[in-house]
């Protein structure tokens, strides 16, 4: 069984044991790491994920030959480079391997400098691919995230950029938020942008369980466990198993259930009410909870040691009303969806009245009370602007005119330049106003644009 590691530069098939040693000496000297076979038995089963390598393999060998391991090599990744070895007599059967797809052909006997300049090239064409194949995952990421994060505001940038980074690593995240700021949507795109999207994403409201049966629904239990189970229940974690774990407002957790939690953060394991015997998890736990959790371990309510161990990265979601460029554009996609949703036909339009309560409202429900209000504009049920938005608006007329205009003008060049996904032209055709003054508003007000 070939074994082949991560960092394996070469991968040398041939049957001909003293030109395998010597070309595994040439590669050795060159500083390239080989790893050697006879035959190319088990190769597809032992190549490592996106390998950053080359396989130098022989045409003529016992069971699968060199052309038939180039079919199978094309079919698992068509720009994985192959270099073929041949005879005299087997010319003809590598150029036909050339017009298949093989990266370059050797006729032995062949020079070592020849070998390592064609491998050398082979490398640095893979790397290219690999990169090349990175970077439209991270856009494609990034495009993900702008569908279900929108908003132009430095704020709403910075929190797509954190998601970004924390998606590809393994660490547990403890989500700050108030009420309706977005926590699980965040949670979600952690997940679907991880190397676990596949695998169950497992939501739980830890404030809307009774307390009777937390334990049960997190850990499972055994049939007989206590009255009323009469069959063994899965719990949420063992179904998450391979996947990830979301616990929503961790805070409301009771000291028993946290000190259960902590043991199985620590440990991997789970056991189910009633049972001795422990089960391996594989998981990724997200946490998110509206509450400061240092003050509540410091008032004897949640556990010190339990936040440490949550606490391994953090993404604190900023409320709606600290990023007022992000309400329109928001309130806009809500409207979209909420029209096609229950069929409206014709959208409705703000008018700058109802522009400027959008703006001048504090949204205590954040993100989540904006796309209520969407929804019931969409309907034709109006703003319902509260006693809140009110006292805002009464407080912004109080204002000199020229902090009013400044304001209302800010949030209506962002709103367009989400709109218009930052193209300047449509921008200033929409606003009808020259590119240079458009231009020097944006930089006046700090916007970000591409």
């Amino acid at each position: 069984m070939i074994e082949i590691a991560a960092d394996t530069d070469v991968v040398l098939l041939d049957d001909d044991e003293h030109l395998r040693t010597a070309l595994e000496q040439t590669f050795d000297l060159a500083g390239l790491k080989v790893q050697t076979s006879a035959s190319a038995e088990g190769l597809l089963d032992a190549l490592p994920k996106e390998w950053a390598g080359v396989v130098v393999s022989d045409i003529r060998m016992p069971g699968i030959d060199g052309v038939q391991l180039l079919e199978q090599l094309a079919a698992y990744d068509a720009q994985l480079p192959v270099l073929l070895i041949t005879g005299h007599g087997d010319v003809p059967l590598a150029v036909q391997a050339m017009r298949a797809g093989a990266y370059d052909f050797l006729q032995k006997p062949f020079a070592s400098d020849l070998l390592l300049d064609s491998v050398r090239r082979a490398l640095a064409v893979r790397q290219l691919v690999l990169e090349n194949r990175s970077l439209r995952l991270a856009l494609a990421d990034q495009k993900l995230l702008g569908e279900r994060l929108l908003g132009p505001s430095t704020q709403a940038q910075l929190l797509r950029e954190q998601i970004s980074a924390l998606s590809g690593l393994q660490a547990d995240v403890l989500i700050l938020g108030e009420t309706g700021s977005g926590k699980e949507v965040v949670a979600r795109a952690l997940h679907d942008l991880s190397s676990r999207a596949a695998a169950p994403f497992v939501a739980i409201n830890a404030g809307a369980l009774a307390e009777s049966v937390i334990e049960s629904e997190l850990f499972g239990h055994e049939a007989g466990a206590f009255t009323g189970a009469q069959k063994k229940r899965i719990g949420k974690f063992e179904f998450a198993n391979g996947g990830t774990i979301f616990l929503d407002e961790i805070e409301s957790m009771s000291l028993d259930v946290q000190v259960k939690l902590l043991r199985l953060l620590q440990e991997r394991v789970v056991e189910r009410v009633g049972s001795n015997q422990l089960i391996p998890l594989d998981i990724r736990v997200i946490a998110a909870t509206k509450e400061d959790l240092l003050v509540a371990a410091d008032a004897g309510r949640f556990r010190a040691d339990l936040y440490y161990r949550l606490n391994v990265a953090q993404i604190q979601i900023p409320p709606l009303r600290q990023r007022a460029e992000d309400i329109l554009p928001l309130f806009q996609h809500f409207v979209i969806q909420a029209c096609g949703k229950h069929q409206v036909t014709q959208e409705p339009l703000l008018t700058a009245e109802q522009r400027a309560e959008l703006l001048s409202h504090d949204w205590p429900g954040n993100v989540r009370e904006l796309q209520n209000a969407a929804e019931r504009f969409a309907l034709g049920l109006g703003l319902a602007v509260t006693e809140s938005t009110k006292n805002q608006l009464q407080a912004l007329v109080g204002l000199p005119l020229s902090q009013q205009v400044e304001a209302f003008e800010r949030a209506l060049i962002a709103a367009e330049l989400a709109k218009s996904h930052s193209s300047l032209r449509e921008v200033a055709e929409a606003l009808q106003v020259p590119r240079k003054t458009l231009h020097d508003k944006i930089r006046k007000y700090g916007l970000q644009h591409n």
